[in-house]
């Protein structure tokens, strides 16, 4: 089958993700993944002695044919889809093929091969997150001891570093990392236990045989390289999913923080940070001034898409009635491979966004001569206390001062906060005009920022070896 613009497709079908992540989510895939399950389970009936060894080869030597036609086909009469590709599977074993599935219920086939395209897909990720940080921690060593004002309530409030804010961001992800790292060498395969997790097909299946059930399915699960839940129902428990999208969504939150500060600080009011923009590249079809932060809002969009997803999973998993119901099959086919797929184009973009963004370090001086010394002002307070003046009237003092410094920012002034500390003949009387000035320098009001920075670069470096 073949689909073309005329008709809908996903978004992820070409928009969004790498190829590489939609290779993993392909309906190729997925059936060819579905043969290795099969070869895993007749080798190991193999070594039981149910399956010859002639008809093991037969199936080692068609398993990269997949026919997704042929399949299709036979799925429109049988309803099944894993059915229809055991079909089409047979039909090309003339030797081996009546042994295909031989005691196994789909969900055998279909679990295990989900928990494997959950495997390679998070590996994927977590190359791509290792790339993101080591951009980060470039970023944190060049700007560690730039300062810039920080905000909170989104009202200026005291001088931070650049590099510091980025490990803030930095800090987010490497933990993002670690959840994933977790994940994966936690993720577990359903194993072959059969229609409600009991093996008791398996059981009776091999009573005659050289090994047991346990023994069948430890020989089937090494083969595919995948751990298995000693415990299964039909299914694997559907808590995993829900494990995998919440470690998924952590991510998309961290760089959605990042992708939102981001546009605040390209606005032109900060213009501190500018995405990277093509020569030829368009911000707006009616505003052709407009450079726009079309990164990081789509960013922002995926990202509250990937939010949502656990929410469908934590259905799946509270209402996954009894042994097994039917009614998590449709939902799990759309979030699982799309959660990966928007959370790949994520970090694929907030890479390039931190490799190649603008930093204009004219606009960060700027902002810091307009609002740094309101911020500076403490420092004066706590000279004037030190210094022997009411700390309740020190404060008073350099309010009314910070009132008119103000009201001419509103008029277009330049920040007046210094000279008028400095006239102020009641501050005068505890600190000489000097160090006044000294002290009103809030880019040197950055206390332990810069040594952090530098610090937590390297733990990110540590991490990644």
């Amino acid at each position: 089958m073949t689909f073309t613009h005329d008709t809908f497709i996903s978004p992820f079908t070409w928009r969004y993700g790498s190829e590489a992540m939609r290779q993993i989510w392909s309906e190729q895939n997925k059936r060819r993944l579905m043969r290795q399950v099969w070869v895993a389970l007749a080798i190991a009936q193999h070594q039981a002695g149910l399956v010859t060894a002639e008809q093991l080869a037969d199936l080692q030597a068609h398993a990269e044919q997949v026919d997704i036609e042929r399949a299709l086909e036979i799925e429109k009469e049988t309803r099944h889809d894993v059915m229809a590709e055991i079909r089409t599977y047979a039909e090309q074993c003339e030797v081996g093929g009546g042994i295909i599935h031989w005691g196994a219920t789909s969900a055998d086939i279909t679990d295990n091969v989900d928990v494997l395209r959950l495997r390679e897909a998070a590996v994927l990720l977590q190359n791509q997150l290792k790339q993101l940080l080591t951009h980060l921690a470039d970023r944190i060593e060049e700007t560690a001891a730039l300062p810039t004002m920080a905000h909170t309530h989104i009202q200026p409030a005291e001088p931070t570093t650049l590099g510091y804010r980025f490990a803030v961001y930095a800090q987010d992800l490497l933990e993002d990392y670690q959840n994933l790292q977790s994940l994966i060498s936690n993720l577990r395969g359903k194993g072959l236990k059969g229609a409600v997790g009991t093996q008791a097909g398996y059981d009776e299946l091999l009573a005659e045989s050289k090994i047991d059930a346990l023994e069948m399915e430890a020989v089937a699960m090494n083969v595919l390289e995948l751990p298995y839940f000693p415990i299964a129902t039909q299914t694997y428990t559907r808590q995993q999913d829900l494990r995998v999208q919440n470690v998924l969504a952590g991510i998309a939150a961290s760089l959605h923080k990042f992708a939102l500060d981001f546009r605040v600080l390209q606005s032109p009011p900060f213009g501190e940070w500018a995405e990277p923009f093509g020569k030829k590249q368009v911000g707006s079809s009616a505003m052709p001034f407009k450079r726009n932060p079309i990164n990081t809002e789509n960013i922002c969009s995926l990202a509250r898409y990937v939010a949502g997803l656990p929410a469908v999973a934590w259905d799946n998993a509270s209402q996954a009635i009894l042994e097994r119901s039917l009614d998590d099959s449709a939902n799990r086919r759309l979030f699982q491979a799309e959660g990966f797929l928007a959370t790949d184009e994520l970090l694929r973009r907030a890479t390039r966004i931190v490799a190649e963004m603008v930093i204009d370090e004219q606009a960060i001086a700027r902002n810091m001569a307009t609002y740094g010394p309101f911020a500076a002002t403490e420092r004066v307070l706590m000279a004037l206390v030190a210094a022997g003046a009411s700390r309740q009237e020190g404060h008073e003092w350099i309010r009314e001062a910070s009132l008119q410094a103000w009201a001419a920012l509103r008029e277009g002034q330049a920040n007046p906060l210094i000279e008028l500390l400095v006239a102020d003949e009641r501050i005068g009387q505890y600190l000489e005009a000097a160090d006044v000035v000294t002290l009103m320098r809030a880019e040197g009001y950055v206390g332990t920022a810069v040594s952090r920075a530098h610090t937590f670069a390297q733990t990110v470096r540590d991490a990644l070896q």
